[in-house]
C-alpha cells in the first residue's frame, strides 16, 4: 500500500500488460485504465487483471484534466477518471471525481457548461428506452421529470481510475431529463438489464474553484490547426468545445465533432456583410452573474422564421455567441423588439397553462415558431448542418426596462433529439454599444424597437423612423424568399453604412445569399444533450 498527501488510502500495483505503475486512490474503485498501454484493469486483492484495451481519447483540449481538483458544496474533490462518448453531434466527457470524503461523483460537460452529478439508486422499473421522447412527463424513483434529450451514444475512450468497468464494444441511449427543482438526471442504458441513474445541478468551473486546469496555450492551439476541406486555408480552433469552424477565407462550415482528421465534412454559404459587433470583440456585461465579466464574441449566426402563414409577418434575427473561460457560453440575440441575452438553464419551468412559472416568476407564452439557420461565422460548440431548424416558443416575463424572458427550443431526429430551455433579459442597445466598445457612429445601426405606438405622431423623426422601418421589414421579407433588387438608400439613412442591414441589402443587389438578419424572436441554439 502507498499513501499520497489526501486523505484517502492509495492502492498502487504493476500493470499486467507493460509493468508500469497504476494506482486506485478510492477504495471503492476497482477498476483503471493504464496510462502508457491503455489497458482496463480489474483489482482483485492485491493482484489486477487485464480486461481489455481502451483506445486513444480524442484531444478535444478540455481544460480539464486527470488531477485538476476542487470544491463543491465545501467538500474537495480530484478528478481520477475521464469517460469519453460520442454520438451524432460529436463528442462529450465526463469525469470522475473522487471527493475527499471518500463519496465518489462526477463532473460533466453540460450546454457548454458543467454539471456535478452523483449517481442514485433505482427502486423501481425505468421506462424502457424507446419510450423516452423529448418532452415527456416521467416519474422516476418517486420524482417528477421531464424529458430534455435521448441521444444514441458510444463509450470511445477511458482514462484513469472509474467506478465501473468501461464498455466500448456497442452504443447504447442515454437520456437526459430535467425537474422544475432545477435538478439534471440521466438515465443510462449502456447495460439494458440495468440502467443507471445520475442526478446533479449546473456549475460553472468559476464556481467550483478548480485548480490544477489545463493551460491554453499558443502551441496547444496551434496543435489543433486543420486545413479547410474546401479551400485550403488554415483554421485555428481555438475552443475546447468547439464542434463547428466557419472558414475566414471562403465562409464553408467545416464539421469537426467527429476529430480532425483528413475526411472533414462541410458544406458551403456565400458570404455577406460582417456582424455589427465583429468577432473577437469582448464586452463588459453582466449575464445573470454577480460582477460584470468580460465576454468575447466567438460565434455569429443569422436565422430567419420558416412555415409562416400567408396572414403572418415573416421575422429575423441575429445571435451572437459570447464566451468566458470558466462561466462557459451566452448568447445575446439581436431581434427586432429589441436586444437581449441569454443562457441555457438546466432545470424546466413549471407549466401555468399556456404560460410557465419559474424562479417565482410567471411566464406569458407569446408564440410558437421554426427558426432556421442561414448564415454562421466563428466556432461553435455544437454540429452546425445546412438549413438547419429548431422549433421554438418564446414567453416574456416581468422586470420592466430588463424583461425577463425564456425560450422553449426543440432540435433533432433520429438518433438524438433534445428539448433545450433558456433564460435571460432584454438589453438596450446603449448598453451594448457601450459594453463593445463600439464607435458612436454605430448607434444608430444597434437601434430596435421601432413600432408606430413607440412615437408621437407630431414627431417628423419618428415618422420618419418608423417608415425607414417599413422598408427594413419590406427588404428582409423579398431577403428571405431571394435577391431584390431594391434601392438600399433608405437603410442607408437608418442604420448606417456600417449597418449590417445595409451591408445585406448591397449583396442582396448583387445577388447574395438571401441570409435574413433581423428579427421578432429570441432565445439561444442548444448545444447537443444535457450532459454533451
Amino acid at each position: 500500500m502507498a499513501t499520497d498527501t489526501s486523505p484517502q488510502r492509495a492502492y498502487r500495483a504493476a500493470c499486467p500488460n507493460c509493468g508500469a505503475p497504476v494506482e486506485f486512490r478510492s477504495a471503492a474503485s476497482a477498476f483503471a485504465v493504464c496510462s502508457f498501454c491503455r489497458s482496463t484493469v480489474v483489482r482483485e486483492g492485491d493482484a489486477l487483471r487485464k480486461l481489455g484495451a481502451s483506445a486513444e481519447l480524442f484531444d478535444d483540449h478540455s481544460p480539464l484534466q486527470l488531477g485538476a481538483a476542487g470544491t463543491y458544496q465545501g467538500a474537495a474533490f480530484t478528478l481520477v477518471g475521464r469517460l469519453q462518448y460520442r454520438y451524432s453531434e460529436g463528442t462529450w466527457n465526463e469525469w470522475h471525481a473522487l471527493f475527499d470524503n471518500g463519496r465518489s461523483g462526477w463532473l460533466s460537460e453540460d450546454n457548454g457548461r458543467y454539471v456535478v452529478c452523483f449517481d442514485a439508486p433505482l427502486p423501481e422499473a425505468v421506462p424502457a428506452a424507446a419510450s423516452l421522447r423529448p418532452g415527456a412527463q416521467q416519474v422516476i424513483a418517486g420524482q417528477a421529470w421531464t424529458v430534455a434529450s435521448v441521444s444514441v451514444a458510444k463509450l470511445i475512450a477511458a482514462q484513469g481510475e472509474l467506478p465501473r468497468p468501461p464498455n466500448t464494444e456497442r452504443g447504447f441511449v442515454v437520456a437526459d431529463l430535467r425537474s422544475t427543482r432545477g435538478e439534471v438526471a440521466t438515465l443510462d442504458y449502456s447495460d439494458a438489464t440495468a440502467p443507471a441513474w445520475s442526478i446533479g445541478r449546473s456549475v460553472a468551473l468559476s464556481e467550483l474553484a478548480m485548480t490544477g486546469l489545463a493551460e491554453v496555450s499558443e502551441k496547444t492551439l496551434a496543435a489543433r490547426s486543420v486545413e479547410c476541406p474546401s479551400c485550403g486555408a488554415a483554421l485555428e480552433i481555438k475552443l475546447a468545445t468547439t464542434q463547428s469552424i466557419v472558414c475566414h477565407q471562403c465562409h464553408a462550415v467545416v464539421d469537426v465533432s467527429q476529430g480532425v482528421g483528413a475526411e472533414l465534412n462541410h458544406y458551403e454559404q456565400d458570404g455577406v456583410g460582417e456582424p455589427q459587433i465583429p468577432l473577437g470583440s469582448v464586452g463588459t456585461l453582466k449575464l445573470g452573474t454577480a460582477q460584470p465579466l468580460p465576454w468575447q464574441v466567438v460565434g455569429y449566426v443569422e436565422r430567419c422564421e420558416v412555415d409562416v402563414g400567408a396572414d403572418d409577418e415573416q421575422s429575423f434575427w441575429r445571435e451572437y455567441l459570447l464566451y468566458h473561460r470558466s462561466e462557459g457560453f451566452a448568447f445575446l440575440v439581436d431581434a427586432d423588439d429589441g436586444w437581449s441575452w441569454t443562457v441555457p438553464i438546466t432545470g424546466v419551468p413549471q407549466p401555468a397553462g399556456e404560460n410557465v412559472q419559474h424562479d417565482g416568476v410567471l411566464y406569458r407564452k407569446l408564440y410558437t415558431y421554426t427558426g432556421e439557420v442561414t448564415y454562421v461565422l466563428g466556432e461553435f460548440y455544437w454540429r452546425l448542418t445546412r438549413d438547419q431548424r429548431t422549433v421554438n416558443t418564446d414567453y416574456i416575463g416581468t422586470g420592466g426596462a430588463n424583461a425577463k424572458r425564456l425560450n422553449r427550443e426543440q432540435t433533432g431526429s433520429g438518433d438524438t433529439e433534445e428539448i433545450v430551455w433558456s433564460g435571460g433579459e432584454t438589453l438596450t442597445a446603449d448598453t451594448v454599444l457601450k459594453a463593445f466598445k463600439l464607435a458612436p457612429e454605430h448607434a444608430a445601426a444597434l437601434q430596435r424597437d421601432a413600432r408606430p405606438t413607440a412615437f408621437s405622431g407630431a414627431s417628423l423623426l419618428a415618422k420618419l423612423f418608423f417608415w425607414g422601418f417599413v422598408v427594413v421589414v419590406l427588404l428582409m421579407l423579398f431577403k428571405c424568399s431571394g435577391p431584390s433588387g431594391a434601392d438600399c438608400d433608405a437603410l442607408r439613412s437608418t442604420y448606417g453604412a456600417a449597418s449590417t442591414e445595409y451591408q445585406n441589402c448591397l449583396n442582396s443587389s448583387r445577388g447574395g445569399s438571401g441570409s435574413r438578419t433581423s428579427g421578432g424572436s429570441f432565445g439561444g441554439f442548444s448545444s447537443g444533450g444535457g450532459h454533451k
